[in-house]
């Protein structure tokens, strides 16, 4: 039985909702274990495209799936989320989905200060989704965060948000010259969201480690990317959690011994939203074609990404991070058309080659990409289904990826939809 991570490699958005979605076929419980609804998942199937943020992307293949206690859960999103799931005919009741009681609350103190912060900081802000997810760690890190478990008890709830919006208003009015929020109507408010949400909650740990041990298969799906990471990322240009995959554990709640495999998934090209450094980032012609062809506008925020070649110095980073089995490489397909590809082997800073990814924001502004060159190709490989079939050049620069971060491809993406996915070896069988 494989117990299988997920995570991205990049800055987020390398496509992990379609392998998520591929893969949940052979799993029996997929897992969402850190983030919030700032990540968005998207899945084709047919001529419908489904995008999730909270729920797992495992609920197409009608999975068993579990929102784990290191996700950050806005209660009025994921009831959205739930209403429109079932608008589309899928089935998601509290027997499906599982919310984990120690998993904490968004709330709308959290929210009004994610946009008064970004508004004050002016040319300095970070660039967050204003979806209040920071905050809601923020409060988690200082032992003032609200849990699920806290919500389902209504006098303890009623009590903590008085205790702390106190705090919040001053804060809001005093130093964010900001609007502050009603109490009442948030504990109102709040109580609806608890009574439509209680049948879901549930010790998630205690079912993971059951379903393991009954011989299931677990699917444990990360949001956003490697370097993205609140302690391994562009800091301060990062998420508010752990993306890597180690935290599928914590966040999870299971020890490490379970899991059998780690997938890093990976854009034959590089993409980031947001500010924050970028050394292959492309200004030209062909970063307009890359972010034309590849449809780069973020599922969440519908931002436009930054496009640039693939750059396995952070790539390394992520294999070595996430101890990667192997590799997904996705969008594939995106480069077809272009006569010659580049990929950034190394950094030059003032002369000397960085190999590795280096920590200041001074620094890797100032690093060129040090390019390698292959030939492109000019064939339609979207309905591919073997990796023997790809031309040539293809299967040159996907040797080139393996050969440079020492990892196996054992999947990769030629099209949007889930058919569209050439499987060289699969995790679960």
């Amino acid at each position: 039985m494989a117990n299988v991570v997920i995570v991205g490699t990049q800055w987020g958005d390398e496509g992990k909702g379609k392998i998520v979605d591929l893969l949940a076929e052979f799993a029996d419980v997929v897992v969402r274990f850190q983030g919030g609804n700032n990540a968005g998942h998207t899945m084709v199937v047919g001529d419908e495209q489904l995008i999730t943020h909270l729920v797992p992307s495992g609920i197409l293949q009608q999975k068993v799936c579990v929102i784990g206690n290191g996700v950050v859960v806005d209660p009025a999103v994921l009831i959205e989320e739930l209403d429109h799931l079932a608008g589309r005919n899928v089935e998601i009741g509290p027997d499906r989905l599982k919310i984990s009681e120690k998993a904490h609350l968004i709330m709308p103190y959290h929210k009004q200060i994610d946009h008064a912060r970004e508004k004050f900081k002016g040319d300095k802000k970070i660039g967050t989704t204003g979806r209040g997810i920071g905050p809601a760690y923020e409060d988690k890190s200082t032992r003032r965060g609200i849990r699920f478990v806290d919500l389902l008890e209504a006098e303890e709830f009623r009590d903590k948000v008085k205790e702390i919006l106190d705090e919040k208003n001053f804060y809001l009015e005093h130093y964010l010259s900001a609007e502050t929020l009603d109490g009442a109507r948030i504990i109102d408010e709040y109580a609806a969201h608890a009574q439509r949400l209680a049948p879901y909650v549930a010790n998630i740990s205690i079912i993971i480690d059951r379903a393991i041990k009954a011989g299931q298969q677990v699917l444990f799906e990360g949001a956003q990317g490697t370097h993205l990471d609140i302690d391994h990322g562009t800091y301060p240009f990062v998420t508010s959690s752990n993306t890597l995959a180690g935290n599928a554990c914590c966040g999870a709640g299971i020890g490490p011994r379970a899991i059998t495999d780690v997938i890093g998934i990976v854009k034959a090209y590089t993409t980031r939203v947001g500010k924050g450094p970028f050394p292959s980032e492309l200004f030209d012609q062909i970063g307009d074609r890359i972010q034309e062809k590849g449809a780069e506008f973020g599922a969440t925020t519908g931002r436009r990404r930054r496009c640039g070649w693939l750059d396995i110095v952070i790539l390394n980073n992520a294999v070595r991070l996430n101890g990667l089995t192997s590799l997904t490489v996705t969008k594939l397909d995106v480069l077809g058309g272009l006569d010659t590809l580049k990929i950034c082997t190394a950094y030059e800073y003032k002369g000397e080659i960085l190999n590795d990814f280096p920590a200041s924001l001074k620094i890797l502004a100032d690093c060129k990409p040090v390019y390698e060159s292959l030939p492109g190709w000019t064939e339609d490989i979207s309905g591919i289904k073997d990796m023997t079939d790809l031309p040539v050049n293809v299967k040159n620069y996907l040797k080139r990826i393996e050969d440079l971060t020492e990892t196996p491809i054992h999947i990769v993406s030629v099209g949007a939809e889930r058919n569209q996915t050439i499987v060289r070896k699969n995790p679960f069988l």
